[in-house]
């Protein structure tokens, strides 16, 4: 395996085609009028681009491409799942072109997901592992979809997530793709800053997604021991868009429709700013990755029990803010 050289030249390859791919994608969206415009539903306050997105889908075909070529795995299970990101990913690139039904983007990622199962099963894998597989998928697509409303926040989670993997999963060929995600996060994360300059797109979030299911999803084969622990960086944004969509549910709303209810717009709401929230979110997935890397050595009861205390922790913090913002709004600070 490679050492540190060829993996600094890899991890450079794909900041490259984070920021050349970003620097086409404004200007093509800026020609097309892909422009998201500020609205009730939104917390951004400037017309911004978007389908940024599409240079770390770019970035991440590459590396699907270098994994076949070097038969690292089989190609028939890389072809797979590279097609599967394609799907997410072209479905995404219509929808920011022009609205299409949420339900024609659902049954798109089912698609995507069920050839992300298919190709679990084809390793030998139970049909447990393999509906699991389906399930997950669906599930990071939306959530990253969801919960990409503020500058920075979904490409900088995806960047520490995929870093954090990629450090446990080391020397496994696998690890290379998530640098290339995180590399082309990195690449793509100066133009995504507050102010952003252009936005992830539907493209993108969902392709980031994506990405993340199935690094997940293959990285317990090559190190079993941390299992519990590769869910830990995922904490902040599973606990905030499960819980705001349990809420949503519960209240009889239109859950799949655009809205300012999860804890990180409810902050900004408060605040006014964008790079706090951000940046809070990313020192606390940062702790979740340290965590993670600190106790990869540790039995399975440790690992199940940082996850309890991160997830658990999250959701108080969850709650919280969602309490503080409707307390601030009955007394009339807000």
């Amino acid at each position: 395996m490679a050492g540190f050289p060829e993996l600094a030249a890899w991890c450079l390859l794909h900041v490259a085609i984070g920021v050349a791919g970003t620097w086409l994608a404004r200007r093509y969206a800026l020609r097309r009028q892909l422009i998201d415009q500020p609205g009730d539903r939104r917390s951004h306050a400037v017309a911004t681009p978007r389908g940024g997105g599409i240079a770390i889908v770019a970035s991440a075909l590459l590396a699907f491409g270098w994994l076949a070529s070097t038969h690292a795995m089989p190609g028939t299970e890389v072809a797979m799942l590279a097609t599967g990101l394609v799907l997410v990913a072209g479905i995404g690139w219509l929808d920011d072109h022009r609205p299409l039904s949420p339900w024609l983007r659902l049954g798109v990622h089912a698609v995507s997901a069920f050839m992300v199962g298919f190709s679990i099963w084809q390793q030998g894998h139970s049909l447990e592992a393999a509906v699991l597989g389906f399930g997950l998928t669906v599930v990071l697509i939306n959530v990253w979809n969801f919960m990409d409303g503020i500058d920075g926040l979904a490409t900088s989670q995806a960047l520490l997530v995929a870093a954090g993997w990629a450090w446990l999963a080391w020397p496994d060929p696998w690890a290379w793709v998530l640098f290339a995600v995180a590399a082309a996060c990195l690449g793509f994360l100066p133009s995504n800053l507050p102010p952003a300059r252009i936005f992830l797109g539907d493209v993108g979030s969902g392709a980031l997604g994506y990405l993340l299911a199935v690094g997940l999803l293959w990285l317990p084969a090559g190190t079993p021991r941390w299992t519990w622990l590769a869910w830990l960086p995922l904490s902040a944004f599973l606990v905030d868009a499960a819980l705001t969509l349990l809420v949503r549910i519960l209240r009889g709303e239109r859950w799949w429709a655009p809205h300012l209810q999860h804890a990180y717009q409810r902050w900004v709401a408060r605040s006014g700013r964008h790079g706090p929230v951000s940046l809070a979110y990313a020192l606390w997935t940062a702790c979740a990755v340290a965590t993670m890397v600190l106790a990869r050595g540790a039995g399975t009861g440790v690992g199940a029990a940082a996850l309890g205390i991160g997830y658990a922790a999250a959701a108080m913090i969850w709650a919280w803010l969602r309490w503080n913002r409707t307390t601030q709004e009955g007394s009339g600070q807000a």
